[in-house]
């Protein structure tokens, strides 16, 4: 590392199981992008994959990584193609770079971009660090009334946002959401938002059902007591967010003729699914990779305030602690652990 370089602290992730803050080069940036001083990073369950496996599917780590994608912060330098009136800006980052000229990019669906550079993804530095570099359209303006706890949780709530417009979740709609988890939650709070009138949660854990009647869950069933399979629920949408295969199962088969299943919990790579249910009853069946053209959206909720980003934060940790902020992402009692650099 040369010394002319200015540094900063960052929390690294060197093997499975092992992270510790080193002195490392601050990013240098391209003329399209900012450099943000990082304020706030929300705690994915994805961090706690890396963490505690090395790795998630094929993404592996076989390097030392910076985790940590959901961030906010402040501009504090620009590169030669943006205006100087950017510099001070407080941000929520869009923690992604597309390549924005294939196929998938020119069709909107940036998200499935093959070339995708995603924060805290293989080999991509992520936000447990005190600056990060970003494209600077993807770096949002916040109005004053939003927190940088906020800021930061736009990105789960992107991605609650958008498994809801996959569910085509509408004024009137009855949403069915399996997992009272941090993004289970998220998604009841944008299905309220959007207007559904019936938002039945699904959690084995009395805690995490509570939790998601506070957000907006009209109401909560224990599937180790209630079977939902058989329990004639017919909604119009079934949401997971919990990754296990028993309740992707029986959320199937709570489904309306016609209706949606939209999978957003990481689970196994294999399931066994009710065939016959979905093709009789002409079921839609989707999964959700991240999101695209959310955050405008995002913001709009939160400020308005028809999300609630800031209720959700239930602790906050230093660089030197991000190891707690792991482990206590995997509490049953923590909604969302914010590292503050």
């Amino acid at each position: 590392m040369s010394s002319k370089n200015p540094t900063m602290r960052a929390s690294i992730l060197s093997r499975a199981g092992q992270v510790g803050v080193e002195n490392i080069d601050v990013p240098q940036i391209d003329g399209d992008q900012v450099l943000v001083r990082v304020a706030a990073v929300g705690v994915c369950g994805s961090d706690v994959h890396y963490f505690q496996e090395g790795r998630i599917g094929d993404f592996v780590v076989d390097q030392p990584l910076i985790l940590g994608h959901e961030a906010s912060g402040t501009i504090v330098a620009v590169g030669s193609l943006i205006s100087e009136t950017r510099v001070g800006e407080r941000v929520s980052i869009e923690p992604q770079r597309a390549c924005r000229i294939c196929e998938q990019c020119k069709n909107g669906r940036y998200n499935l971009c093959a070339a995708m550079e995603f924060y805290a993804t293989p080999p991509i530095d992520g936000a447990f660090a005190e600056y990060v570099a970003i494209q600077a359209d993807y770096a949002y303006p916040i109005p004053a009334s939003m927190s940088l706890d906020a800021a930061a949780l736009c990105e789960p709530l992107s991605v609650g946002i958008w498994a809801n417009q996959k569910a085509h979740t509408r004024p009137g709609s009855r949403i069915l959401i399996a997992g009272a988890g941090p993004i289970g939650i998220i998604i009841t709070q944008v299905a309220s938002a959007f207007g559904a009138s019936e938002i039945i949660v699904s959690d084995p854990v009395a805690d995490r059902r509570a939790s998601a009647k506070r957000f907006g869950a009209t109401r909560v069933i224990d599937p180790m007591v209630e079977d939902i399979a058989t329990s004639g629920l017919e909604v119009d949408a079934f949401i997971d967010a919990s990754g296990a295969a028993p309740a992707v199962r029986a959320g199937v088969m709570a489904v309306a003729p016609a209706g949606r299943i939209v999978l957003v919990g990481m689970g196994a790579d294999d399931v066994e699914l009710p065939v016959s249910r979905i093709q009789n009853r002409e079921l839609e069946l989707t999964g959700v990779f991240r999101y695209a053209n959310t955050w405008p959206l995002a913001i709009e909720l939160v400020s308005s305030g028809r999300v609630d980003l800031d209720a959700l934060v239930t602790g906050r940790f230093g660089l030197d602690d991000v190891e707690s902020a792991l482990n206590a992402a995997g509490d049953p009692a923590t909604l969302k652990a914010i590292v503050v650099p």
